[in-house]
């Protein structure tokens, strides 16, 4: 009923702007801005970003593998990519569910009593499949084991229903086959599950998968529907340490230099908690080369007629001081501990937010 009635008062967003709240509730915002830092940093235009020759309208679902070819213009901000978003986030407001009887294909599948097309069964997988990396690149049919309330290329995936996720977060051995799925396409990332709160950090194998990640731009798309899968099932969570952990690889590290477009336009906007986006985006602001080509930030801040911009600025906390104890001992000025610190989650969730109790079953799976 709440999804019906949604649906009479949702209104389709046909701008960028209105398709992202991330700044909404943002009190700092104003205050970087009048710092004169990054203040180009506003959001654009609603419109597709430059494509290029191989590249039309047509592909703009696939707009996540054009990360290389960042125009020497002004960038822009992809409508397609801000409304697909928005519409997950706020849980397809116009979505109708589908009127034949649900069978819960997902649920099953993960209960190892159906197989996926073509008979492959979830037990096989996940015993059979970890580190075969040729195997997991080139099938596609897999994908299904992060299923989503949405339909996507692979004809054979079965959308979630909001019944199956019940279902799903009470069903504690599809929850535990689930998270194993998501720590073999870790591993094929180059990266592992480190606790129960979803931190990670580079695998062991980490230079050569994240070499093959950066020139396979195809497994974007895939981490984009990891990314959404993670929060529909129950682990809303897992989703900020990973984006965290691509971002630092895509703008500090340079080891994932192709990825940083998608990063910033689909995989920080699965998140759904606005503080958790905004500090993504500051931490992604600071390290972006070259900053004035940093599109995701805080709307510029539009002076009111008469208003005159200060030729003074005052010192913010940010900036610090000469004299100040982190520069007496050497620290980088502006950096602040909140740049990426892993705080103590709650251990149960509301259902509604897709959050579940992890203590009851993480302990089965290896980290």
């Amino acid at each position: 009923m709440g999804n019906l009635m949604g649906g009479l008062r949702y209104k389709e967003p046909s701008t960028v702007e209105e398709c992202d709240s991330t700044w909404e509730t943002d009190s700092e915002s104003e205050e970087l801005q009048q710092q004169g830092a990054e203040e180009d940093s506003g959001v654009l235009d609603s419109m597709s970003p430059e494509m290029t020759g191989k590249h039309s309208e047509r592909t703009d679902s696939f707009q996540q593998f054009d990360d290389t070819a960042e125009s020497s213009t002004k960038m822009k901000r992809s409508f397609y990519a801000a409304k697909d978003l928005y519409k997950y986030r706020h849980s397809y407001p116009n979505y109708k569910e589908p009127r034949q009887p649900n069978e819960y294909c997902n649920l099953r599948f993960y209960l190892n009593k159906i197989p996926l097309v073509p008979d492959i069964y979830i037990e096989e997988i996940l015993t059979k499949w970890k580190g075969d990396y040729d195997k997991l690149e080139h099938n596609h049919t897999y994908i299904q084991l992060f299923p989503l309330r949405e339909q996507g290329l692979n004809f054979y995936a079965q959308e979630l229903t909001q019944d199956e996720i019940k279902e799903f977060l009470n069903t504690r051995e599809a929850k535990r086959r689930f998270l194993l799925a998501y720590t073999i396409m870790l591993d094929f990332f180059g990266i592992k599950l480190l606790d129960k709160n979803g931190n990670v950090a580079r695998a062991s194998n980490w230079q050569d998968r994240f070499q093959h990640l950066n020139r396979s731009q195809h497994n974007y798309l895939r981490i984009t529907r990891i990314l959404k899968s993670l929060g529909e099932l129950g682990f809303e969570s897992f989703k900020s340490p990973l984006v965290h952990l691509l971002l630092q690889e895509a703008l500090v590290e340079g080891t994932l230099p192709n990825m940083r477009h998608s990063a910033l336009e689909y995989f920080v906007y699965t998140v759904r908690a606005h503080s958790q986006r905004r500090t993504l985006l500051r931490f992604a602001q600071r390290h972006y080369q070259p900053p004035e080509n940093f599109i995701w930030g805080p709307p510029k801040r539009r002076r009111l007629p008469g208003e005159h911009r200060s030729t003074s600025k005052a010192r913010s906390p940010i900036q610090g001081s000469p004299n100040s104890p982190r520069a007496e001992k050497g620290e980088p000025e502006g950096i602040e501990a909140r740049d990426w610190k892993t705080t103590k989650i709650a251990r149960t969730i509301p259902e509604g937010l897709g959050l579940v109790d992890t203590e009851e079953y993480i302990e089965t799976v290896p980290l």
